[in-house]
């Protein structure tokens, strides 16, 4: 089987603002609290390779993404290929020191996590990063691609979710990373909370307000931009009829109205470039007021994505091209 390269970046997943507040919390709140014992929260470079079955899936992998991004290999004892992978894979893990947890998964004994990935073969390697699992790649792969993927996810789990990865102290005992009770949040963690709260329960009004009452105290909290863009995107789209807000779209290239409500299903679609050429292309056709409309939501909608995401980058450039 041919290794198959899967991007990083994948489609915006909006429900997945809750799962990285989350992680940003939980990971915080574990450093703080290995602060306040004295110590680092350390583990082991033997705990940064683990044996996982269904029983302790949840445990292990899903709970344990909230602090740091977990890479499973899917592998069995026949599996040749396996072979080869998986040894690299533990090596990187250690050399990595703390950024990733390599979770082992024998697919003979556990077919349903197999199944529930949706694995066609093996070797398969997958990352769960705060709940949200992301295809790696599948079959033999060279450590120089494997690296480079390796990088990425590293990258995407910082600038998104905030997990910095684990402490690792070559002198401490396996298994002897501490446990104990968490700090007590932090000044806008209770507000942050609410706001997630809110979206859960659907009430995005709630949300937004929430995020708008930290953003009053500290403009540059890049937790409550983020969120706030979201919420205020997805009640936007609550009450659209997308056959409608298309067709229109369709029937009027040059109104701006119509392409932005269009870009907005687009987005939460998980269409992020056509969302940011439809608005491209309307910023081209348009003029005065229309145009700066269309200009400022699209900047909105970099924030949704993330300013570093590189569609962002590259749609800032096909901005400034169009303006000037």
């Amino acid at each position: 089987m041919q290794p198959r390269n899967m991007s990083m970046s994948g489609v915006v997943d909006l429900a997945a603002v809750k799962a990285a507040q989350e992680a940003k919390a939980k990971a915080e709140q574990t450093r703080a609290e290995a602060a306040r014992q004295g110590g680092t929260g350390a583990v082991s470079p033997a705990d940064l390779v683990i044996d996982v079955d269904e029983a302790g899936f949840e445990r292990d992998v899903l709970q344990r993404s909230a602090e740091v991004p977990v890479v499973i290999d899917f592998w069995a004892e026949w599996c040749q290929p396996c072979k080869q992978l998986s040894p690299v894979l533990e090596r990187l893990a250690v050399e990595y020191n703390g950024r990733f947890l390599l979770a082992k998964i024998d697919v003979d004994a556990n077919q349903m996590l197999m199944q529930q990935f949706g694995i066609q073969g093996i070797p398969a390697v997958f990352a769960v990063v705060a709940g949200q699992a992301l295809p790696l790649f599948q079959g033999a792969a060279g450590e120089e691609q494997i690296r480079g993927t390796l990088d990425q996810l590293v990258q995407v789990a910082e600038q998104r979710f905030g997990l910095t990865g684990l402490v690792v102290d070559p002198d401490a005992q396996p298994g002897a990373a501490p446990a104990g009770p968490v700090m007590p949040a932090g000044p806008y963690d209770a507000l942050l909370e609410a706001a997630v709260q809110a979206l859960d329960a659907g009430d995005l009004g709630g949300a937004i307000q929430a995020y708008q009452n930290v953003l009053s105290d500290d403009p540059a909290n890049s937790e409550a931009q983020l969120g706030l863009a979201q919420a205020e995107l997805l009640k936007r789209v609550q009450g659209m009829d997308p056959q409608r807000v298309r067709k229109e779209a369709a029937e009027k290239p040059a109104d701006a109205g119509a392409q932005i409500a269009a870009a907005d299903l687009d987005l939460v679609g998980g269409h992020v470039e056509d969302a940011f050429g439809r608005l491209i292309e309307t910023v081209q056709r348009t003029a005065g007021d229309d145009r700066d409309a269309v200009r400022r939501r699209l900047l909105e909608l970099f924030e949704v994505v993330g300013t570093d995401d590189p569609r962002v980058v590259g749609a800032r450039r096909a901005l400034a091209r169009a303006l000037f």
